[in-house]
C-alpha cells in the first residue's frame, strides 16, 4: 500500500501460498486479501485453485509454502476452529449443518450458553431469534431445519457465522441454487454486511454477479493468481483471464446441414400427465436437434424429464424412442431403448463421488460386460480411457476419484457413461450448473458433437441466454403445462419469459417468430 493509498489495510491476506497434490499443484504462489467493508469476488474455472484457497483461507487445509496472515500478522491455522477464533468463518457449498437439530442449535452447535452446565435454551433462543433478524430470515429458532429450503439454510450459515463474530465471511457459490428472488435476497445482507465492515470473500461462476456485488476481483488459473481487477472490469477481460485467450463465440450451436437428420423423431411425447406435477406435455425431438424445456422454478420440467427416463410413474400419456413404447416408471426399459438423463444434481444422483472416474464412466455398460458374473475390466477400462480423452477429461489418472475432479470435468463423466451407453436421446438437466465459462463451452461443443451424429438432445436450463444460444427449439412450461413454442434463432428472453409467467390455463401458443403478442395477456 503506497503513501497515498486510502484503502484500509486487509484483515485477512495471503503470501505466496503453494499447495501440491499427487500429480497435481493446486495453489502456485497465490497472493491474496480482503479489506474490511469490501466484496472481493474470487474468479476462476474448475479445478483454478479456488476449492483449496477456501480449505487453506478456513483452516481445513495446511499450505506447503507461503504465508496466512491476519492483520498483517502470520498464523497457522490448526482446523477450522482457530480460523474462526480469529473472526474467518466460511459457507461452504455443501452446508455444515444437522437436519434433526432446531435452528438455534445449529446456530450455537458446540457453543451453546449454558447455566451451570445446562444448556440455557431461552438465551440461546433469543440470541438466535436476534441473528435471524439481522439476516431478514422470520423462521422460528425452534423450527427443525429438516422443514426449511436451501435459500432458508443458507441464511441459517449466515447467522451462524455472524454468531462467531465474523469480521471475514467466505461464500463458496451462494448464488448456485438460488432463485432469482432469492438471490436478490442474499445480495441485500450481503451488501448490509459490507456496510457493517464485514470483508466477504465472494466465489462466483456468474459472471454478471460480479458488477453487480464485487468490488475487487481476483482471477485464479492453473493455480495461480493471475488478475486483480476492479470489479467493474469488462466481461471479455475476465472470460480472457479466467480460460487464458478470448472466447469469441460464447454459444456455439452448430445447426445440423440441411436440416435434421431425419424427419422422424427419434423421442417422441404425448399427452403426458403426472397429476400434481404436470399435465398433457406433448413434443418430439428429431435426430441432430437440441429442444430445450425452459420455464421457472417449480414449472414441472425436471418432473417431466424424469418421467421420460423412467425414474418417476406417470398416470397418463406415453413415451417412444424411435416409435418403440416404453413402460412407464421403467429406468431399465428407458436406458434399453438409448434414452440417458444427466440430472441436475450430479453429485448426488449422477456419480459415484468416492468410486473412480473409471468405475463412474462404466455404470451403465457394467451388465454389458458382465460374462458369466464376471466383469471385462480389462475392456471397461480401455473404453473408460478413451471416453475420458475424447472429451478432454482432466484429471491424473483414470482410478482418480471423482470427488476430487472439478465440477465441469465431473459433468464430462456423468455424460461420459452414457455415450459409452451409445445412448441416442440424451436428458440433459442444468448441464452447465456450477460450472466455469471455459468448461461451458466445452461442454456445448460436446453437444454439437452428439447432434451431428445424429442423436437428440433435450436441454433443461435456467440459463435463458444459454436457452436462445444452444436450442433449435424452445418448449416453455408454467405450472406444469407447456405454454407455448418458439424458434430459437428468432425467440427473444421477453418472449420467453411472457410464456414462463403465463398462465398455464391459457390456450398454448406457438410463436416461431418470438415478437408476437401474446394470447390472454
Amino acid at each position: 500500500m503506497t503513501p497515498f493509498d486510502k484503502s484500509p489495510p486487509e484483515i485477512l491476506s495471503t503470501e505466496g501460498l503453494t499447495k501440491s497434490f499427487p500429480g497435481v499443484v493446486a495453489l502456485d504462489g497465490v497472493t491474496f486479501g480482503v479489506r474490511p467493508g469490501e466484496v472481493h469476488v474470487l474468479l476462476g474455472e474448475n479445478g483454478a485453485g479456488k476449492s483449496t484457497l477456501i480449505k487453506t483461507l478456513s483452516g481445513a487445509q495446511q499450505p506447503d509454502q507461503g504465508r496466512v496472515l491476519v492483520d498483517g500478522k502470520p498464523v497457522r491455522f490448526k482446523d477450522a476452529q482457530t480460523a474462526e477464533r480469529l473472526g474467518i468463518a466460511t459457507i461452504h457449498q455443501e452446508f455444515n449443518l444437522v437436519p434433526d437439530l432446531t435452528v438455534a442449535e445449529n446456530i450455537f452447535l458446540g457453543r451453546q450458553p449454558r447455566n451451570f452446565g445446562l444448556v440455557n435454551r431461552r438465551r440461546m433462543n433469543q440470541d438466535a431469534q436476534q441473528l435471524l433478524r439481522r439476516v431478514g430470515l422470520s423462521v422460528s429458532p425452534d423450527a427443525k431445519l429438516r422443514g426449511l429450503g436451501v435459500a432458508h439454510l443458507q441464511m441459517v450459515e449466515i447467522a451462524k457465522a455472524l454468531s462467531l463474530q465474523a469480521r471475514v465471511l467466505i461464500m463458496d457459490e451462494p448464488t448456485a441454487v438460488l432463485t432469482s428472488e432469492e438471490v436478490e435476497k442474499l445480495f441485500t445482507i450481503v451488501r448490509a454486511l459490507r456496510a457493517q465492515g464485514v470483508g466477504i470473500v465472494f466465489i462466483t461462476h456468474k459472471l454478471e454477479e460480479v458488477a453487480v456485488l464485487g468490488d475487487r476481483v481476483t482471477v485464479l488459473r492453473d493455480g495461480r493468481s493471475v488478475g486483480q481487477v476492479p470489479a467493474h472490469t469488462d466481461r471479455d477481460e475476465l472470460v480472457r483471464l479466467m480460460v487464458g485467450r478470448s472466447i469469441e463465440q460464447q454459444f456455439p450451436r452448430l445447426q445440423v446441414s440441411a436440416g435434421p437428420v431425419s424427419d422422424t423423431p427419434l423421442l417422441s411425447v404425448r399427452g403426458l400427465t403426472r397429476r400434481g406435477h404436470f399435465e398433457n406435455v406433448s413434443f418430439q425431438v428429431r435426430p441432430g436437434e437440441v429442444v430445450s424445456l425452459a420455464g421457472l422454478v417449480g414449472a414441472g420440467r425436471t418432473e417431466v424429464a424424469r418421467a421420460v427416463f423412467g425414474a418417476d410413474r406417470y398416470d397418463q400419456g406415453t413415451v417412444e424412442v424411435g416409435g418403440r413404447r416404453l413402460t412407464p416408471g421403467n429406468v431399465n426399459a428407458a436406458m434399453d431403448a438409448g434414452i440417458g438423463l444427466v440430472p441436475e444434481d450430479r453429485k448426488s444422483q449422477g456419480l459415484l463421488l468416492d468410486a473412480s472416474a473409471e468405475e463412474n464412466l462404466g455404470l451403465v455398460t457394467l451388465r454389458s460386460a458382465t460374462r458369466a458374473g464376471w466383469v471385462d475390466r480389462g475392456s471397461q477400462r480401455k473404453a473408460a480411457r478413451n471416453i475420458a480423452q475424447r472429451l478432454g477429461v482432466r484429471m491424473a489418472r483414470i482410478d482418480q476419484k471423482v470427488r476430487t475432479l472439478s465440477g465441469g470435468n465431473q459433468q464430462k463423466i456423468v455424460i461420459g457413461k452414457w455415450l459409452l451407453a451409445n445412448s441416442q436421446v440424451l436428458v440433459l438437466d442444468e448441464p452447465t450448473r456450477g460450472v466455469d465459462v471455459g468448461a461451458k463451452v466445452e461442454i456445448y461443443h460436446l453437444i454439437n458433437e452428439l447432434t451431428a451424429s445424429g442423436r437428440a438432445v433435450l436441454m433443461i436450463s435456467s440459463d435463458l441466454p444459454e436457452v436462445l444460444g444452444m436450442s433449435d427449439r424452445i418448449l416453455v412450461m408454467s405450472q406444469g403445462r407447456i405454454t407455448g413454442e418458439l424458434a430459437a434463432g428468432s425467440a427473444t428472453q421477453d418472449a420467453v419469459m411472457a410464456l414462463a409467467v403465463q398462465n398455464a390455463s391459457t390456450d398454448k401458443i406457438t410463436n416461431t417468430e418470438g415478437v408476437e403478442e401474446l394470447r390472454g395477456h
